[in-house]
């Protein structure tokens, strides 16, 4: 079991309060009615969220009903964490967090998950890396102006 430092949250804890955030988010759901639902505060539900306070296994079960998904819903994506604090390298935690705690990121997954045909999901991908490409293009190509090519 990985060792932690005392004052920092637990990854594990951290990527269930991420999923806890992003599948009330998805659902339009305030901390405060989610915290009404569970029988705690807002305040309390913020914790959960930010990986501050752990939760237990009877809540978790309750989140898992009020949120209408599966217990292991909150473990999706995890993987194996790592073995010492910090991050694998190819690690991808980091970004999907990121991504789910910005608001664009919640607009995009919400619309995403509207979509029902695989192909389309795929065309949109596709469409996706395309554009990061390019913007990934343009940037190296600004980099260093003035610059001439060998």
């Amino acid at each position: 079991m990985p060792k932690t430092s005392p004052r920092g949250p637990n990854p594990i804890d951290v990527h269930v309060g991420s999923r806890i955030r992003l599948r009330r988010q998805l659902l339009k759901m305030s901390q405060e009615k989610l915290g009404d639902e569970l029988g705690v505060t807002f305040q309390q539900v913020q914790k959960y969220e930010r990986g501050s306070n752990r939760v237990g296994a009877s809540r978790l079960y309750r989140l898992a009903r009020v949120l209408d998904v599966p217990v292991q819903f909150f473990f999706e994506g995890m993987g194996d964490m790592p073995s010492a604090p910090g991050l694998a390298e190819n690690d991808q935690t980091p970004i999907v967090y990121d991504f789910i705690q910005s608001s664009d990121g919640v607009a995009l997954a919400q619309a995403f998950s509207r979509i029902q045909q695989a192909a389309v999901r795929r065309r949109i991908l596709e469409l996706v890396r395309t554009l990061a490409d390019e913007a990934d293009a343009a940037s190296a190509a600004t980099v260093a102006p003035g610059t001439i090519d060998a």
